[in-house]
């Protein structure tokens, strides 16, 4: 009788559920995993070496880029950790000289997924401004901009996180989060594409203007990814299958987002110091 309280307490507290593993799911996760560590660590040397090749004025752009994939790989390392330390592989027969490897063992020692959200919460603003500032804006514009898209992208984060403890089972949770986080999803959507429309319009040179238009349309394509990976619980993706396939493309989105906007950050930066050196 105590067990199925239990259980009621445990979901009604929003605890995160535990599932067992193949041993090509759990692999599949580490080696994202571990893809997205390097990727993370290899664009933070990248961006924070080549910041000298820019001028003074677009410094912060290519420091801050590089900061967001710093703070991404750090807690890529404690995401990787704690996938390992949840689940361990035992001891199997030989026979004829081979192992063959069974699927690993839940330790009970839970996954933290909320690194992911702790990252989010620190990056996601990082990631907008570092947009704003290699845009043409005067402080006023900037200072507004930034401080909207700031609280409306923490807002978005914080009210997804707790529908993401949700996989199986009664989703409500999970669609009401998500309805909730979409709506300031929107909001930065809106702004990129529209409320910054003209100050990407006014860039005279048109290889810079044609690289902002892409820096903010692959920053909303990439972040369109996340609610879609989101929702894989509601396709009827459910318990390890779901778990395996939101890690997978959250990292895949995290990639996208953050080194390959971060690249894109330098080479405009690149391009504009370089325009400004020859005119000045």
């Amino acid at each position: 009788p105590a067990r199925p309280r239990v259980r009621s307490f445990a979901k009604s507290a929003g605890a995160m559920v535990m599932y067992e593993m193949t041993d090509m799911q759990y692999q599949a996760v580490y080696n994202t995993l571990s893809f997205a560590l390097a990727s993370m660590m290899a664009t933070t040397m990248y961006l924070w070496f080549r910041s000298t090749a820019v001028s003074d004025k677009f410094k912060s752009a290519v420091l801050i880029s590089g900061l967001v994939t710093f703070i991404a790989a750090y807690h890529y390392m404690r995401i990787f950790n704690s996938w390992v330390e949840a689940y361990s592989y035992g001891p199997s027969e030989v026979h004829n000289g081979a192992m063959e490897i069974k699927a690993p063992k839940l330790t009970g020692v839970p996954f933290n997924d909320a690194y992911r959200y702790m990252d989010w919460l620190l990056t996601v603003p990082l990631l907008l401004i570092e947009i704003l500032l290699v845009m043409k804006l005067d402080d006023e514009t900037y200072s507004a901009k930034a401080k909207s898209l700031g609280l409306f992208s923490a807002l978005m984060i914080v009210s997804g996180y707790y529908g993401e403890l949700t996989v199986s089972g009664d989703l409500t949770p999970r669609w009401l989060c998500w309805f909730v986080s979409m709506l300031f999803f929107l909001y930065i959507v809106y702004e990129l594409l529209v409320g910054l429309a003209q100050a990407t319009k006014s860039e005279s040179d048109p290889v810079v203007q044609s690289k902002i238009e892409v820096v903010q349309y692959m920053t909303v394509i990439s972040w369109c990814t996340y609610p879609v990976v989101y929702l894989f619980p509601m396709f009827g993706i459910s318990a390890s299958q779901a778990v395996v396939a939101i890690q997978i493309g959250y990292c895949v989105s995290d990639i996208i987002s953050k080194c390959g906007v971060g690249l894109l950050i330098y080479q405009i930066s690149y391009a504009k110091s370089t325009k400004d050196a020859l005119l000045g």
